[in-house]
């Protein structure tokens, strides 16, 4: 899935928040990203019931 944009940050992957993990896929994958040097952070988007892992500022 490529990279969506919006003003103030680029949206890198999203989770179903209904998993049965919870969010902890979409921890697990913004971990990876910080790891990889990105300031990326997991958000919860309640219009479509996903975590979102995000990077403010858009992709650096």
């Amino acid at each position: 899935m490529a990279p969506v944009s919006a003003p103030d940050c680029t949206v890198l992957e999203r989770f179903p928040a209904g998993a049965p993990r919870g969010s902890r896929s979409a921890e697990a994958f913004a971990a990876d990203r910080r790891a990889a040097g990105q300031p990326a952070e997991v958000v919860m988007d309640l219009s479509s019931d996903s975590f979102l892992v995000i990077v403010r500022g858009g992709v650096r």
